[in-house]
């Protein structure tokens, strides 16, 4: 009996075929998918990282306050104008809405000075520190701070 061999001229068997066909695909589908992303991406340009928004500040300024203060002797006054800065409009809208009240506390602490503790630049910084804490503490229980972010001076005289 005889054994029957497959011609040396037949090629791979129809399975192999199949199989390099959906190597082949996959590969194809692969790199036009990869072309297109490089493509299109580079098309959009470079990809940039959102930056910080600065936000610029807003100055409002408050009406020059003029306090008697505390001096042995003689009589002694302190007039000061003030700004306060903020961030944001409704910020600035709830400031002056109650500005009546911010102006009443400023004016309190004013007046528990003595004169001769306003005259340094440190002095001055201290008392802006201070005023700044009290514009920032929230007057009602029922209410929020304001978010006051400075205070400056405009004048500043002892007399």
């Amino acid at each position: 009996m005889a054994t029957t061999k497959p011609p040396a001229d037949n090629p791979s068997p129809p399975r192999s075929k199949k199989l390099l066909v959906i190597v082949v695909a996959v590969v194809l589908a692969l790199g036009g998918a990869a072309g297109a992303y490089f493509y299109f991406g580079r098309a959009a340009g470079p990809a940039k990282h959102a930056e910080p928004v600065v936000e610029k500040p807003i100055f409002v300024p408050m009406e020059p306050i003029t306090v008697n203060v505390q001096s042995e002797g003689r009589a002694r006054f302190l007039h000061v104008g003030l700004t306060l800065k903020v961030y944001s409009e409704p910020t600035k809208a709830k400031l002056v809405e109650q500005m009546p009240e911010l102006r009443s506390r400023v004016l309190l602490l004013l007046s528990n000075r003595a004169a001769d503790t306003l005259i340094t630049a440190e002095d001055r910084t201290k008392l802006a520190d201070e005023i700044l804490k009290e514009l920032n503490k929230a007057s009602d229980a029922n209410e929020a701070a304001i978010k006051v972010a400075g205070v400056s001076f405009n004048s500043f005289v002892v007399q």
